[in-house]
């Protein structure tokens, strides 16, 4: 039988229901090891659709890098109101 780790102060025993779970969880797009390759096609796809929203169709380029995508993913978002 092997003992139970301590849990840190204030983790949640279940990490799936860890609104704040500890580690990497969350990168800056501009460090991510495959930032620089073309979007994937999901992002291009909801990029499409924040930019339709927000009546900005310049905010899509079909040429971004799946970092820029990302972030300006985001910026839609917040722009928006539709973060978390």
């Amino acid at each position: 039988m092997t003992a139970k780790q301590p849990q840190p102060p204030g983790a949640s025993a279940d990490p799936k229901r860890d609104p704040h779970p500890p580690g990497n969880t969350e990168k800056d797009p501009r460090d991510w090891v495959s930032g620089d390759e073309p979007m994937t096609g999901a992002q291009a796809s909801y990029l499409k659709t924040l930019s339709e929203q927000a009546h900005d169709p310049e905010a899509f380029d079909p040429g971004l890098t799946k970092a820029e995508a990302s972030q300006r993913i985001d910026a839609l978002k917040a722009r928006l109101s539709l973060d978390k």
